[in-house]
């Protein structure tokens, strides 16, 4: 607690501040604290944020939460890279205290003389506020000044222009015994750390013929087709020279034949480490021109960071202190019981901390030269965290849009300290939750974690080949794909699942002939031509993501209640353009399943009685929904309904002057509107009209605009009638508890 009011638990905050939140350019992120005053006067609360430049950003009036907790929302959008700081404010606001004693007053019958004090009280609050308005209204405030000092106007006259100042004195407020919380940080990166779709292939693959490796020309001639499915990123394993000594055969084979081109990350031999390409794959120059011309297509090439040495990479015989001698005198190599890596050896970070932090330094900004901007961190969770923590500062210090993502399938409180101390997206447990119930609870908690921890969801590496993928048929790869792409704002696949590959090596969750271990080049064309791949589906799916602004983000992920525990229900919901996507997803890949769901109309910006038209994008069909809807998902046909809302355009009809309307309630809806998926025509795409948002943390009128008519209303009651203005009843809350019928089948 510091100054005059106390301000607590402020939001978002990482680790009590010891490390900075995390928000992407341009990316609404919610503010919020917890502040309060004594006694009845009136509290206000903002936001004080600046960005890297040092410049403060515009005055951010928080909004009052829940009734009676005391908790106060806004919301900023950081407009640039970098680190930006933000604290609250807390201070007395004379102006909303003077409208609440007025207001009530005058609703209880007092007169003018009654209000003596209180008309100049009134008076010094504007005379503050005329200097803090822009130019344009102070003119306003001169006018209402005059107003409440002319004894001869009748009293609503007098208070009137002052009340009517509410939303502009709520935007400038008069400021008085303001507290200051302490500042925190908030790191702000490029928007690829939060939405972006990963596909991984390896360059030796691509083009291999006859046993001879793939290189970084041939692999340029898949470039189109992984950017025509819509994919940004292109992920390439390890590129470095593979050891020889200990290389590992095919399918993990201790023995390796003279053919065997080894595992990419077991990186070094006598050519080089982790600053060279192997030579198969080209020269410097040739991957140079592979990242132009991935570039020209729309994607930005990935790199493996993977920490760790063949037996025969330089690092062993230059620095052998730089790994763990075991009693025998031998350098251990990698082990997770029962799987062994005896083609590995990890890095001992605590011998000679300060030279491995200089080369890895210096490795990652040569490949940062080389116009790398994001690495996929392998195993990061198998090395010092503080050693990550100072890494990736060091590397931002160079070039801001660095990203970096941890490939850490390890304990929860590790995966999220990961996420703390700096790395930009994370693997996540997606690929195990294979239920609706499990899916859904998993997704509640990264959504609570995203002010640090940014998900990035696959259905498939090359070291994890679910048995819901091995055993569940072509309709369950669409099912994982559209779980991976529309849960999460980034996701991502490794090549071959298109193709539906799900043979596993007996007794493992990996793929039998592990590319790992070989080369596999696939005939992709012929595949498609013969309708034989995913690639149209997954085509859809991130022209979906890239259409619609609600999926780049995580914040806004909301789920429904549905029927039928096998299946899914959930919406993401912009406010800033209006734009809404629902999904309806199977977790069945046998069987046709149905459900019936009750959606949380706030959450889509609607209210509770509104009816809507959905359009689904998989399918080309419409339909009419409203809050209870039943669906039909055939997991042979399509196991998913991804719907975009379509937002009726009330027509323009004014209402008489000086008519308030009518509260609707149930009985007004009339059956035929109460419930259904009727479907509608016509079959092209209408536009996405831009929507004022509903939600009260972002588009309802503040406290002080309804206190103002409030006010204003009583006033002019009590003058016309002599009497306090009566309250105007509240509608009853709607509901929907139409029968369903054959309406709404979708």
């Amino acid at each position: 607690m510091t100054g005059r009011f106390p301000i607590e638990d402020v939001s978002p905050v990482v680790s009590c501040g010891r490390y900075p939140a995390k928000a992407v350019v341009d990316e609404p992120v919610p503010v919020s604290a917890r502040a309060y005053r004594e006694g009845h006067d009136a509290l206000g609360c903002n936001v004080v944020w600046t960005g890297p430049d040092g410049e403060q950003r515009p005055f951010t009036r928080m909004r009052p939460g829940e009734p009676g907790q005391d908790r106060w929302h806004a919301t900023i959008a950081p407009d640039a890279v970098g680190e930006w700081t933000f604290a609250i404010e807390a201070f007395q606001d004379p102006y909303l205290t003077w409208q609440n004693a007025v207001t009530k007053k005058i609703a209880a019958g007092q007169g003018p003389e009654d209000l003596a004090n209180d008309l100049a009280e009134g008076t010094r609050v504007l005379a503050a506020a005329r200097d803090l308005v822009p130019d344009a209204d102070q003119g306003r405030v001169a006018d209402a000044l005059t107003a409440l000092a002319a004894t001869d106007l009748p009293l609503a006259q007098r208070v009137g222009p002052a009340l009517a100042l509410a939303d502009l004195l709520w935007e400038h407020p008069v400021r008085e015994l303001v507290t200051v919380s302490d500042a925190y940080s908030l790191w702000v990166d490029r928007k690829r750390a939060l939405f972006s779709a990963w596909y991984e292939f390896f360059p030796r693959s691509e083009g291999a013929a006859g046993g001879r490796s793939g290189t970084f020309a041939t692999a340029t001639e898949r470039l189109p087709g992984v950017a025509a499915m819509g994919f940004d990123v292109l992920y390439l394993p390890p590129i470095h020279p593979i050891g020889r000594v200990n290389r590992k055969g095919r399918n993990n084979a201790l023995t390796a034949g003279p053919t065997d081109v080894g595992s990419p990350w077991a990186i070094g031999a006598a050519e080089g480490g982790h600053d060279t390409i192997h030579p198969d794959l080209g020269t410097p120059a040739d991957f140079r021109a592979f990242i132009e011309a991935a570039a020209a297509q729309g994607l930005e090439v990935a790199m493996d960071l993977a920490l760790q040495c063949a037996p025969d990479h330089p690092w062993v015989t230059e620095h052998p202190e730089w790994f763990t001698t075991r009693a025998d005198g031998s350098i251990a190599y990698a082990e997770n019981p029962p799987k062994k890596y005896q083609d590995i050896y990890p890095v001992n970070f605590d011998n000679d901390p300060e030279g491995i932090r200089a080369e890895v330094l210096r490795v990652v900004l040569h490949w940062v030269g080389e116009g790398i901007r994001i690495f996929r961190v392998d195993n990061p969770h198998t090395k010092p965290f503080d050693f990550w923590h100072w890494l990736i500062a060091e590397v931002k210090k160079v070039d801001e849009d660095v990203l970096f993502l941890a490939e850490a399938f390890t304990r929860p409180a590790i995966m999220h300290g990961l996420g703390k101390i700096g790395f930009t997206q994370s693997y996540t447990y997606f690929t195990w939750r294979t239920t609706a119930a499990q899916m859904r609870e998993y997704c509640e908690e990264l959504v609570e974690s995203a002010d640090y921890m940014r998900p990035n969801f696959w259905p498939n590496t090359p070291d994890i080949l679910h048995e819901s993928l091995q055993h569940g048929g072509p309709p369950m790869f669409k099912i994982r794909a559209v779980l991976a792409a529309l849960l999460s704002p980034s996701w991502g696949l490794y090549a071959g699942y298109e193709l539906f590959e799900h043979v596993a090596r007996p007794g493992a969750e990996e793929y039998l002939d592990n590319e790992k271990y070989e080369l596999r080049p696939r005939d992709w064309a012929a595949a498609e031509a013969q309708g034989r791949s995913l690639a149209p589906f997954l085509t859809t799916l991130n022209r979906v993501r890239r259409d619609n602004p609600a999926l780049h983000q995580l914040r806004n992920l909301r789920f429904h209640e549905i029927d039928n525990p096998a299946l899914l229900c959930w919406s993401k919901h912009d406010p800033q353009t209006g734009n809404t996507v629902i999904v309806v997803c199977s977790f069945d890949s046998r069987e046709v399943q149905w459900g019936n769901t009750t959606l949380d109309m706030p959450a889509l910006g609607f209210d509770w009685h509104e009816r809507f038209t959905v359009y689904d994008e998989l399918t080309g069909a419409s339909y009419d929904w409203g809050q209870r809807n039943a669906v039909r998902l055939d997991p042979y046909l399509q196991p998913a309904h991804v719907l975009t809302v379509r937002r009726p355009t009330p027509p323009a009809v004014p209402e008489p002057a000086g008519v308030e309307p009518a509260d609707l309630t149930v009985a007004d809806v009339p059956d035929e509107l109460s419930g259904g998926t009727a479907p509608v025509t016509p079959a092209t795409e209408p536009s996405l009209p831009a929507t004022e948002p509903v939600s009260p943390a972002s588009g309802a009128a503040t406290p002080a605009i309804l206190a103002s008519r409030a006010a204003a209303r009583a006033a002019a009651a009590q003058s016309s009638a002599g009497r306090p203005a009566a309250t105007r009843p509240s509608a009853s809350a709607p509901t929907d508890a139409a029968p369903k019928d054959d309406r709404w089948t979708s």
